[in-house]
C-alpha cells in the first residue's frame, strides 16, 4: 500500500512538472496572452492623474472578439483587425475602454498627425490587446489582489520587445507634430525630462511606460531591439516589427499623410532663400569709396583745367593781374553807361532800393515811436501767449514719433480696437554674480551642473520679493475701492472675476506653484535598486524640460503648471543660459503681466498707480543691504518717467546754456572805446532785450498753435528757443554793429540813421529769416509728428522774431542809443558819466582783425587752392561715408546716463533669450468657416502647404534670415483638433438639464454620449458652416485641463472677434515670436520681413473666391510701430531737406533781383554743410533718426545764417574784383557772422555737454556742435574762396547808382565850400 502511495505521489509530481512544461512553453507562442482583464487601480501608483486600472495576470489563449467588442476594438485599434469572426485578442471590452481613454488624451495633441497617432496607438495595442501578446511582453512583476472574492495576480510592471524598424519610425512620425497653442513640439509633453531637444524613440517610449508620470496605469521597459540582435531576445519571444507608417503616408484607415508643419518628408520642395546681397563694389573695392574718389578727382581735374584757363585768358588779355592772380578790369573805374547794365542787374538793384528805402522808412518810424512799439509789441504777444493755456504737451511716444496715418499706428490701432492694447510688461531680471556653481547627483537625471543661481535660499528671496509684490495695495479714487494687483492684471484664464492666483506672473517659484511647502518637499525614491532623495532640484530639472506636465515623474508627485492655469516656459522663468542647458541659467525672470488700458479709461490711473508702487518697492529691495541680488528691472512706464525725468533735470542746464548766451551777448555787443564808459558802451539791457524777443517769438508761436490746437512736445520746448536765439543773435549782431560803425550824417537825426542803417542790413536779414521760415514750413510736409510740429512752431517763431527785431528791438536799439548819447549807464540808467563819447565810431575788435588779417590771408593765391581742395576731399569724404550712417536709435540713447533702464536694457540683451511677440493680424473680409478658407489658414493634416500658418512655420526655417524664431499659434489648428472626435474635447450633453448643449471634458462620459463631430475615414475633420459658428464659442470659452488640452480659454478667447449678429470674423490674429533682437537695426528689418511674409500670404488668400479685395494679412508688435519710421527715413530725409534747401535758393534768388547765380552758389554751400554733417555723424557714432533729421532742418536753417549774409554782401559790392570783394564781404559780414552765430552758439552748445539725457549729449551737444563748426568753416573759409572763384560778376548798376550818390556827395560838397567862400 505504501509502494503504491509513493508510486502515485511520484505520478501527480510528474504530472505537475509536465504540466507546468506545458504551460511555460504556451506563454511565449503565438496566440497566446499574458494578460487579461483588469483587476482594479494599481496599488503601487498614488495620485494618478488618470485611469490607473491595470491588467490581470492571465496565460492563455487568445479569445475571439466579437459584437459590440469587435466593434470597440476596430476602432481603438484597427491594426489589429482580422474581420469579424476572424479577430482575435488578449483584452476584454473593459480593457480596450480603459485604453480608449488613455490613447483620447494623447489623441488631443497627435490627433492632427493621423500617421503618428495611428503608430502610437499601435504601439499601446501591440502591448495591451495583440493576439501574440506572450511572444512581446514578459511580465516582470505582479501584486496579488482580490477581485470581487477572487484571488488574482495584477500586473504592474513588464517588458515588450520591439524592433527599432518598428520604434524608430513610430517615433520619426511624431516627432515634430506640433501644439499650435505654444509653437512648440507635441513630443516635449511626452518625453519627461528630455524635451523635444533630446528626445528620442527610448525615451519617448519609456515615458509612456513610467508609471510616475501620473499618465502610465503601470511600468513598462521598452526594449528596442535592433534586427543584428534579435539573438538577445528570450528564447520564445520576438522583438515586434510590425507595419509601420512614415508620417508623409496614408494610415489603412483612409487618414491622410501629416502636413508639413509637423512632418518635414511632407513638404513640398521650398527653395531655401538666396544668398544676402553683397556691399556693393566695384572690383572687390567699395564701390561708393570707388565712385567718391573718381568725383573727387574729376572735379579736382575741371577745376585745375578752370585755372589754367583763366590763367591763359589773362595773358592773352594782357591785363594787369593783381598778386593773387585775379584781374583787375581798368574800365571799372571809369564811369558805367546805362546801356551797359544787364536786366539781371537792375532787377537787383530795384529789389535792393525797393528794400532798402521800405525798411529805411519803418526803422525811423519804429525808432521815433519806441515805447508805443515796445508796449504794442507786449500786448501782442501777451494776447498769444495767452493760447498756451490750451496747449497740450505730446509725451506719449507713439503719438510723438508715429504719424496717425502711417501704416504701424493704424494697425496698432486696428488691433487695440479689437483685441484691446498689448499687455503692459513689468519684469525684473536677477542675478547673483560670484555664487558658486556646483554639481547635483539626482537618481533620475544623473550628475547636472547647477549655477549659484539655481539655489533654493535664493529661489525664496525670489519668491519673498514676488509675493511682496503680489500683496501691492492702495486706495483707487477711480475704483472708489481699494485696488489690487487682481484689479488690474492679465488673468488669461479668468478674465472676467479673477482673484489674486489668477494673475500671470511667470517665474521659476511657479513650477512650485509659488508655494515654499513645495520648494522645501522631499522625498525617498527608489530607482534601478538604488533609493535616493529627491527635492526640488529633481522637480525643477523636470518642469523646465517639460512645462506641460501636470504632474513631475519624481516621487515629489508634483504639478510644473503655475498657480494660474497656464505653462511658465522656461525662457520666461530664467535666462543666461546656452543650449537649453536651463540648469546653468545665470538669471531669475520675474514678471508681473497687466491689462492695458486706453489714457482716458480711469483703470489707465490705476495701472500707472501700481507700476509706480511696484518701482517703490523693487527700488527698495534694491537698497537693502541684506539684497543678494544684483538686478535689472522696469515698469511698464518707465521710458516715459525716465524721459520726463530727464527732461526736468536737464532744464537747468538748458536755462545755464542760455545765460551764457546772454552773457556774450550782452558783453561782445559793447563797444568800449575807454574804461570810464564800459558801464555807458556795454549792451546789458539790448543784449536781454534781444534774448526776451526770442522768448516772445518761441512764446507767441506756442500760444498760437495752442489756440489753433496743434499740439507740442518737450524736444520742442528744449531745441526751438535753441535755433531761434542761434538765429536771432546774428540778426542783432549784424544790426548792432552796423550801427555802431556807422557814422551819423550830417543833419540826420538818431532816429534816421536808425532807419538807415536798417534799411541797408534789414533786407539780409529778410533774406536769412525769410528762408528759414519757408524751410520749416516746407519741412511741416514731413509724416513724422515730431519733426512736423517742430517745424511748424520753428517756422512760426523765426517769422515771429524777424517781426520783433523790425519794430520791438528797433525800439529798444533806439532807447538805448539815446541812453548812450546822454551818456548814461547800462541797466542804471539815472546815472551820468562825463566822459564824451567818441567821435569816430567804433570799429570793434573783429572787424579790423578781418579786414588786414584773416581775410588777406585766406585769401592769397596758394591759400585759396588749399581751401577748394580740401573742402571738395571733405564733400567727397563725406558723401561716402553719408551712404554708412547707421539708421536708427537705440532705446538705450533715450534714457538718461543714470537711468536704471539702461541696466534694463543690458540685462535684457544679454539674458534673454526670445524676442518679442508678433501676431499676423487678419482684417474682415475672409470666410474661415468654409472649407477653404480653414484649409488656407491651418498647417495640420488636410491643410493647404502654402497656408498661413504653414508660411510662417517655413520662415522659421531660416531665423537668420526671417528673424522668426517659434511658427505662429493657430487658434484655427487647435479649434480643429478640439473639434476631432478622437478625443473628448467636444462634445454634447445626452442627458440633464443641459441636453444639447456643449459638454466640456470634465464631464462624465456617461452625460455626454455624443461627439460634436462624426468619426471621418481620412482623418480630416473640418466643420460646416452652421457647426462652426455654433462650436466657435464654445472653444474659445473651453478652459484647457488634462482632458482636453486644446481648450482655447487663455489662449485664443481674445483672438478672435466675431461679428455679434452675423457671426462673421472681422478680426483674428495668430501669435509667433521673434528671434531676439538687439537694437533698431535688427529690429527695422524684422519689421520689414515680417511685412513681406504678410503681404505674401494677403495675396495668396485673397485669390480666393469670395474673399474681400480689402482683406488684410499685417504683423504687429508693440515695437513695429517705433521703428517703422526707420523703413522710410532716408528718403523722407531727402525730401524733407531738399524741401527746406529749395527756399532758400529761390529766396535768394529773389531778394538778389533774380541773381541765380548767387543763389546757386549758396545753395552748394549750404549742401556742402549737410552732407559734411551727416559725414561726420558716422565718424562719431551718431546714428540717423528722426531726432538727427530735426537737427539736419535746423542745420539747414543755421547754415542760412553762415551763408546767406556773405553771399549778400558780396553781389552788392563795387569793389573791382572778385577777391577784393571776397575780402571785402569777410571783413564785413564775417565779422558779425562770426560774433553773431558762432560764438553765439558755442558757448551754450558746450554747456550741453553737461546734460544726463544720452540724447542731449549726442544729437544736441555733438550733433549742434558738428553743425557750429562745419557752418563756421564754410561760411568763413570756403565761401570766400568760393565766391572769389565763382561769385557773380560785378553788378553794374549798383555800381552805377554808387558812382551817382559819389558825384552828387562831390557835387554837394564843392557847393558847400562854394557857398562858405
Amino acid at each position: 500500500m505504501g509502494v503504491h502511495r509513493r508510486r502515485w505521489d511520484n505520478t501527480i509530481t510528474l504530472l505537475a512538472i509536465a504540466a507546468c512544461l506545458v504551460f511555460s512553453d504556451a506563454q511565449h507562442e503565438p496566440g497566446f496572452c499574458s494578460m487579461y482583464d483588469e483587476c482594479g487601480k494599481n496599488p503601487t501608483v498614488s495620485g494618478s492623474l488618470l485611469n490607473s486600472n491595470v491588467p490581470c495576470k492571465n496565460y492563455g489563449a487568445a479569445r475571439q472578439v466579437v459584437g459590440v467588442h469587435y466593434n470597440l476594438l476596430k476602432q481603438v485599434c484597427p491594426m489589429l483587425d482580422r474581420g469579424e469572426g476572424q479577430t482575435f485578442a488578449c483584452c476584454s471590452y473593459q480593457q480596450l475602454m480603459s485604453l480608449q481613454s488613455s490613447l483620447t488624451l494623447s489623441k488631443a495633441v497627435l490627433v492632427r498627425c493621423p500617421s503618428c497617432a495611428y503608430n502610437f496607438a499601435h504601439v499601446h495595442c501591440v502591448t495591451t490587446c495583440s493576439p501574440n501578446q506572450s511572444q512581446t511582453i514578459n511580465i516582470t512583476r505582479t501584486i496579488p489582489v482580490n477581485i470581487s472574492g477572487t484571488e488574482k495576480e495584477a500586473v504592474v510592471a513588464y517588458q515588450t520587445y520591439i524592433s527599432t524598424d518598428f520604434s524608430d519610425v513610430s517615433f520619426r512620425s511624431c516627432k515634430n507634430v506640433r501644439i499650435p497653442a505654444t509653437g512648440g513640439f507635441a513630443i516635449a509633453t511626452m518625453c519627461g525630462r528630455y524635451g523635444a531637444k533630446l528626445c528620442t524613440a527610448q525615451r519617448w517610449l519609456d515615458f509612456q511606460g513610467d508609471s510616475s508620470n501620473g499618465l502610465a496605469p503601470l511600468d513598462i521597459d521598452f526594449r528596442l531591439i535592433p534586427p543584428e540582435q534579435s539573438a538577445d531576445v528570450p528564447a520564445g519571444m520576438v522583438a515586434y516589427a510590425g507595419m509601420v507608417l512614415g508620417c508623409n503616408e496614408t494610415t489603412p484607415t483612409g487618414g491622410k499623410e501629416c502636413s508639413c508643419q509637423d512632418c518635414e518628408d511632407s513638404c513640398p520642395p521650398v527653395p531655401p532663400p538666396g544668398p544676402l546681397p553683397g556691399p556693393f563694389t566695384i572690383r572687390d573695392v567699395d564701390g561708393v569709396l570707388v565712385i567718391c574718389s573718381i568725383l573727387f578727382f574729376f572735379i579736382l581735374l575741371m577745376f585745375l583745367v578752370y585755372l589754367i584757363a583763366i590763367c591763359c585768358d589773362g595773358k592773352k588779355s594782357k591785363r594787369r593781374k593783381d598778386k593773387n592772380a585775379n584781374e583787375v578790369d581798368h574800365t571799372l573805374n571809369l564811369t558805367v553807361h546805362p546801356s551797359e547794365i544787364t536786366c539781371t542787374d537792375k532787377a537787383s538793384l530795384a529789389t535792393q532800393e525797393f528794400l532798402g528805402s521800405m525798411f529805411q522808412s519803418w526803422g525811423t518810424v519804429m525808432a521815433r515811436h519806441p515805447l508805443k512799439v515796445i508796449f504794442a509789441s507786449v500786448f501782442v504777444v501777451a494776447a498769444f501767449s495767452t493760447g498756451m493755456m490750451n496747449m497740450e504737451l505730446t509725451t506719449d511716444p507713439v503719438q510723438l514719433w508715429s504719424a496717425p496715418n502711417s501704416r504701424a499706428r493704424r494697425e496698432k490701432d486696428f488691433h487695440d480696437a479689437n483685441f484691446a492694447p498689448f499687455f503692459r510688461t513689468n519684469q525684473l531680471i536677477l542675478t547673483a554674480p560670484g555664487r558658486p556653481s556646483y554639481i547635483y547627483d539626482s537618481i533620475l537625471f544623473g550628475r547636472t551642473y547647477f549655477s549659484g543661481l539655481i539655489s533654493k535660499d535664493l529661489i525664496l528671496q525670489l519668491l519673498e520679493l514676488q509675493q511682496k509684490i503680489q500683496a501691492i495695495e492702495f486706495w483707487s479714487e477711480e475704483l472708489n475701492k481699494t485696488a489690487s494687483l487682481k484689479d488690474v492684471c492679465y488673468a488669461p484664464l479668468n478674465p472676467t472675476n479673477p482673484s489674486l492666483t489668477d494673475c500671470a506672473v511667470n517665474s521659476l517659484p511657479q513650477y512650485f506653484q509659488n508655494s515654499v511647502e513645495n520648494l522645501n518637499a522631499k522625498a525617498n525614491m527608489t530607482e534601478l535598486g538604488v533609493t535616493k532623495e529627491v527635492d526640488w532640484r529633481d522637480h525643477f530639472i523636470y518642469c523646465v524640460n517639460s512645462p506641460l506636465s501636470f504632474q513631475d515623474i519624481t516621487a515629489l508627485d508634483m504639478s510644473c503648471m503655475s498657480d494660474y492655469g497656464g505653462p511658465v516656459f522656461p525662457f520666461l522663468a530664467v535666462g543666461g543660459y546656452e543650449d537649453e542647458d536651463f540648469t546653468n541659467a545665470e538669471a531669475f525672470i520675474l514678471t508681473f503681466s497687466l491689462n492695458n488700458y486706453a489714457r482716458d479709461d480711469p483703470k489707465f490711473k490705476v495701472v500707472e498707480k501700481w507700476e509706480s508702487m511696484f518701482l517703490e518697492i523693487v527700488k527698495d529691495y534694491q537698497n537693502d543691504p541684506n539684497t543678494n541680488f544684483t538686478f535689472a528691472y522696469m515698469a511698464e512706464r518707465s521710458l516715459e518717467d525716465e524721459i520726463n525725468r530727464t527732461t526736468v533735470e536737464d532744464f537747468p542746464i538748458f536755462m545755464i546754456s542760455y545765460g551764457v548766451i546772454f552773457l556774450y551777448i550782452a558783453i561782445a555787443l559793447g563797444e568800449y572805446t575807454s574804461f570810464k564808459r564800459i558801464l555807458v558802451d556795454s549792451k546789458i539791457v539790448v543784449g536781454l532785450g534781444g534774448i526776451l524777443i526770442v522768448g516772445c517769438s518761441v512764446l507767441t508761436s506756442m500760444g498760437f498753435y495752442g489756440w489753433v490746437g496743434i499740439p507740442s512736445s518737450l524736444i520742442i520746448v528744449q531745441v526751438v528757443p535753441f535755433l531761434v536765439l542761434a538765429v536771432g543773435a546774428d540778426n542783432i549782431f549784424i544790426f548792432v554793429l552796423e550801427y555802431q560803425r556807422d557814422e551819423r550824417r550830417s543833419g540826420e537825426t538818431r532816429e534816421e540813421q536808425i532807419g538807415r542803417v536798417l534799411g541797408s542790413v534789414a533786407p539780409s536779414m529778410l533774406l536769412c529769416s525769410l528762408s528759414e521760415s519757408v524751410c520749416f514750413f516746407l519741412g511741416a510736409l514731413s509724416t513724422m509728428p515730431a519733426v512736423k510740429t517742430f517745424a511748424l512752431y520753428a517756422a512760426l517763431s523765426v517769422l515771429i522774431d524777424f517781426l520783433l527785431q523790425m519794430t520791438a528791438f528797433v525800439a529798444l536799439l533806439s532807447l538805448d542809443a539815446r541812453r548812450q548819447d546822454a551818456n548814461r549807464y547800462d541797466v542804471a540808467c539815472c546815472v551820468r558819466v562825463k566822459n564824451p563819447p567818441p567821435s569816430k565810431p567804433n570799429q570793434g575788435f573783429l572787424f579790423p582783425l578781418m579786414k588786414k588779417y584773416y581775410a588777406p590771408a585766406l585769401l592769397c593765391g596758394f591759400s585759396r587752392i588749399v581751401v577748394m581742395v580740401v573742402f571738395l576731399f571733405m564733400f567727397c569724404a563725406s558723401i561716402f561715408l553719408m551712404c554708412h550712417v547707421k539708421v536708427g536709435l537705440d532705446q538705450e540713447l533715450s534714457m538718461p546716463t543714470d537711468s536704471y533702464m539702461l541696466r534694463y536694457f543690458e540685462y535684457l540683451n544679454k539674458y534673454f533669450e526670445v524676442g518679442v511677440p508678433t501676431y499676423f493680424v487678419t482684417t474682415k473680409g475672409f470666410n474661415f468657416s468654409s472649407l477653404a478658407g480653414m484649409n488656407a489658414v491651418c498647417s495640420s493634416v488636410g491643410c493647404d502647404q502654402f497656408s498661413l500658418t504653414q508660411k510662417i512655420q517655413y520662415a522659421t526655417e531660416y531665423p537668420e534670415r526671417s528673424y522668426m524664431a517659434i511658427p505662429a499659434s493657430s487658434w484655427v489648428d487647435d479649434f480643429i483638433d478640439w473639434l476631432n472626435p478622437g478625443s473628448r474635447c467636444c462634445r454634447i450633453y445626452t442627458s440633464g438639464p443641459n441636453t444639447g448643449k456643449f459638454c466640456p471634458a470634465s464631464e462624465s462620459a456617461f452625460l455626454c454620449l455624443r461627439r460634436c463631430m462624426p468619426l471621418t475615414e481620412d482623418g480630416v475633420v473640418r466643420p460646416n458652416e452652421t457647426e462652426f459658428n455654433t462650436f466657435l464659442p464654445s472653444f474659445l470659452g473651453n478652459r484647457p485641463d488634462l482632458q482636453c488640452p486644446k481648450g482655447g480659454l487663455g489662449a485664443y478667447d481674445t483672438a478672435v472677434v466675431a461679428d455679434n449678429v452675423t457671426g462673421e470674423i472681422v478680426a483674428s490674429r495668430f501669435m509667433a515670436y521673434h528671434t531676439p533682437l538687439k537694437n533698431s537695426q535688427e529690429y527695422t528689418t524684422a519689421l520689414k520681413i515680417a511685412r513681406e511674409l504678410a503681404h505674401n500670404i494677403t495675396m495668396a488668400m485673397r485669390d480666393m473666391n469670395g474673399t474681400d479685395p480689402d482683406f488684410e494679412v499685417f504683423p504687429y508688435t508693440v515695437t513695429y510701430v517705433f521703428y517703422e519710421q526707420y523703413l522710410s527715413i532716408v528718403y523722407e530725409g531727402l525730401v524733407n531737406i531738399a524741401l527746406c534747401l529749395l527756399p532758400t535758393f529761390i529766396v535768394c534768388c529773389i531778394l538778389l533781383g533774380m541773381d541765380l547765380l548767387s543763389g546757386l552758389l549758396n545753395l552748394l554751400t549750404i549742401v556742402m554743410i549737410t552732407v559734411d554733417t551727416v559725414g561726420v555723424m558716422t565718424l562719431w557714432g551718431i546714428d540717423y533718426n528722426a531726432v538727427s533729421l530735426i537737427n539736419l532742418v535746423t542745420a539747414v536753417g543755421i547754415s542760412v545764417e553762415f551763408v546767406s549774409h556773405m553771399t549778400r554782401s558780396f553781389a552788392l559790392s563795387t569793389l573791382p574784383t572778385r577777391v577784393e570783394r571776397a575780402k571785402d564781404a569777410t571783413a564785413k559780414m564775417g565779422s558779425a557772422v562770426f560774433a553773431g552765430v558762432a560764438m553765439t552758439n558755442l558757448p551754450g552748445i558746450i554747456v550741453l555737454a553737461f546734460a544726463k539725457a544720452q540724447l542731449i549729449q549726442i544729437f544736441f551737444f555733438r550733433l549742434n556742435l558738428v553743425i557750429t563748426l562745419l557752418g563756421m568753416a564754410h561760411g568763413l573759409i570756403f565761401l570766400p574762396v568760393f565766391l572769389s572763384y565763382f561769385g557773380p560778376p560785378l553788378n553794374k548798376a549798383v555800381l552805377l547808382e554808387a558812382q551817382k550818390k559819389k558825384a552828387q556827395e562831390m557835387e554837394s560838397r564843392n557847393k558847400t565850400l562854394t557857398t562858405k567862400l
